[in-house]
């Protein structure tokens, strides 16, 4: 079960947001089975985007998983 303030991982490319699968972002309001708004920030702290997603969009970090750094142009 995802929740408010926990980590999450997209499952699918946002280009209007120039978020990719895998990017990793923080839930700050679900909306049920609705889906979520999360917030995708920079490594130094700049919020990129705050995006919509549906459930089937993100899904919790799993067991040993890390973070990959890419540029955003």
């Amino acid at each position: 079960m995802i929740r408010e303030l926990d980590s999450v991982v997209l499952t699918v490319d946002l280009p209007e947001h120039s978020l990719k699968k895998g990017d990793v972002g923080t839930v700050v309001l679900g909306h049920g089975a609705n889906g979520y708004e999360v917030e995708f920030m920079a490594l130094d702290g700049e919020t990129l985007a705050v995006a919509s997603v549906s459930s089937d969009d993100v899904r919790p970090i799993g067991h040993r998983e890390i973070a990959h750094a890419r540029s955003i142009e």
